[in-house]
């Protein structure tokens, strides 16, 4: 089977979504981490947070499903930029689930379920290890750094493709 040419409507609405997603997540977790007890959205900002972070994970796989329905365009470039950019993909998704996993990890070591927007819950496992949301909460912050830095890396690379090299990296 060819190789399409550029990327379908779903797959890029889903990476635009979630772009815009983990920018707003990333710039709300380092918001609400200083609001005090007595702010209106002491409770209010976690709360969609978690949601969103649910939302989000879900959204990812079904990414990573429909990836393998609708396959990607081939990357162009040298054979470092197209080894860089799919080690690049990779460690994109797994900082992700990092991500995912430790923000559940935090959110649930109080052995309280994840309510996702009032419209279901997703059951705790309580704390599974001493120190727990500690642990989980070092490790979210630090992923999510790590995400940030390599999604600009990744934007980057995606604007020199398109406006230097003229390629369909970009997904023209």
């Amino acid at each position: 089977m060819e190789s399409p040419k550029q990327y379908d409507i779903i797959s890029r609405s889903i990476h635009w979504v979630t772009a815009l997603a983990v920018i707003a997540m990333f710039a709300v977790g380092l918001w609400m981490v200083d609001l005090t007890y007595y702010s209106t959205w002491y409770k209010t900002a976690p709360h969609w947070h978690k949601s969103a972070g649910i939302l989000i994970a879900a959204l990812t796989v079904f990414r990573l499903i429909w990836r393998k329905v609708k396959p990607a365009p081939a990357i162009e470039g040298s054979a470092f930029e197209r080894k860089a950019a799919h080690a690049a993909h990779h460690l994109i998704y797994t900082l992700l689930f990092v991500i995912f996993i430790s923000g559940y990890l935090i959110s649930t070591s109080d052995n309280r379920p994840i309510e996702v927007f009032n419209w279901f819950a997703v059951p705790a496992l309580g704390e599974l290890f001493p120190n727990q949301s500690d642990i989980a909460g070092a490790i979210h912050y630090y992923s999510a750094i790590a995400l940030i830095a390599l999604t600009s890396l990744h934007a980057l690379a995606a604007l020199k493709h398109h406006f230097i090299n003229k390629d369909n990296t970009y997904g023209k």
